[in-house]
């Protein structure tokens, strides 16, 4: 019974197997289905724009720190305490403005002592003065001797330097009055009060009373490699330079001002140069101690092709383009790229203007393959659907040496 049991299932595995193989056999010879059903030997849809003719301007990028174009520590210059303080904190001053009064009594009365010292000495002049007259009507008779006229006119000469030394100490005292009375040095903005009313102030303090800032116009540093000195030193020689202030997003421009100062050596420990742009800061967006991203327009690329940074392929063999053609296949082109940013390149050989090349749907592309083209600048809009970013297009950018190789086949990484 046990063997008639081997003779019959023996035969049945064996067909079972061979089912089995079979079936894998033919699933693995059936066509390959796209992502989303199609065929892989149909039109792949793509996105593609066209190559235009454009007046593209060449920058450099650097990062800075804003700073006040002048900035001044209030300090008083005279002993004494302080009776009055006359700004509030964040105020908006002028040159001249009051800023705070010291207690001038002390100061009022020495310069009182030298004006009347300086009284005295003139009236003891005036005196010396008569009689040096008389001195000299006699000594023509003889009634004196010349000696003694000699003498009257040293001691007038003395009285006279007297005087001057008197009128010394009264500008002296005079000085120290006017100092009792604090100015703004600047027009600027003021920061928070560092000392209060009724505080003995004294010329050693080291904070001072306030802190005056000249934020409009207002300054920013900056260092760039020593390989961009050359560019920036010959733009400079043809004229000034426009330089942005651009926000942390990368897009927004905070401001724009010139270039004002190369310094004149590189720092050897970083290899890079600083560099002073002044901007008008009308709105007020930029603040001492920010920091900003710089942005430097050195030269301007005039009536050069351009394509969408998205489009741009790269591979082994350098960078390439699918351009679409007039029957809906595409050409696998190498192209000479000048330069490029986040959203569009330069290409300086192997695109004609107006030509169409693709910017999205890399991964079934091949050199003559059929496409199904749908323009970039033509997107369907509504509430399935959304905008293509700047994040998209630099992720794409990112993503596209993965997605095919220079002989236009997919990577084996897809």
């Amino acid at each position: 019974m046990k063997t008639f049991r081997r003779i019959i299932l023996v035969p049945l595995v064996c067909v079972f197997i061979a089912g089995i193989a079979y079936a894998v056999f033919e699933r693995g010879h059936q066509p390959q289905r796209t992502g989303r059903g199609g065929n892989s030997d149909g039109p792949v849809p793509v996105l593609a724009t066209q190559s235009r003719v454009d007046d593209v301007p060449v920058y450099i990028n650097g990062v800075g720190t804003m700073r006040a174009l002048n900035m001044v520590v209030v300090r008083s210059q005279v002993n004494g305490t302080l009776i009055k303080v006359n700004f509030k904190e964040g105020q908006d001053v002028k040159r001249g403005d009051v800023l705070a009064l010291i207690d001038p009594t002390t100061y009022q009365a020495q310069l009182d002592q030298a004006v009347a010292k300086k009284a005295l000495d003139e009236a003891q002049l005036g005196n010396a003065k008569i009689d040096l007259q008389r001195y000299i009507t006699l000594a023509k008779t003889n009634a004196v001797t010349q000696q003694q006229a000699d003498t009257q006119k040293a001691l007038v000469n003395q009285l006279e330097a007297q005087v001057k030394l008197d009128q010394g100490a009264i500008d002296n005292a005079q000085a120290f009055l006017n100092w009792c009375t604090i100015t703004s040095p600047l027009e600027g903005r003021l920061g928070i009060r560092l000392v209060d009313e009724g505080n003995l102030v004294n010329t050693g303090d080291a904070s001072g009373i306030v802190v005056v800032t000249q934020i409009q116009p207002i300054a920013a540093l900056f260092n760039l490699p020593q390989q961009d000195l050359g560019r920036v030193n010959a733009a400079f020689a043809r004229g000034s330079i426009t330089v942005d202030t651009i926000d942390s997003d990368s897009q927004t421009v905070l401001d724009t001002g010139k270039l004002t100062v190369v310094n004149n050596q590189v720092d050897q420990t970083t290899g890079t140069v600083q560099m002073k742009a002044e901007f008008p800061n009308a709105k007020l967006q930029l603040w001492p101690g920010q920091f900003v991203n710089i942005r430097l327009l050195i030269d301007t690329l005039h009536q050069v092709v351009v394509v969408p940074t998205a489009a741009v392929q790269r591979g082994p063999n350098g960078t390439f383009v699918y351009v679409v053609q007039p029957d809906d296949t595409v050409s696998l082109r190498p192209v000479v790229v000048g330069q490029q940013d986040e959203l569009q390149a330069v290409i300086a050989r192997g695109v004609q203007p107006s030509e169409r090349v693709v910017t999205s749907g890399f991964v079934q592309l091949a050199d003559k393959r059929k496409v199904a083209v749908t323009s970039a600048d033509q997107q369907p809009s509504g509430p399935g659907s959304r905008p293509r970013g700047n994040g998209e297009r630099r992720g794409n950018a990112r993503n596209q040496s993965s997605d095919a190789t220079p002989n236009g086949q997919p990577s084996t990484s897809q």
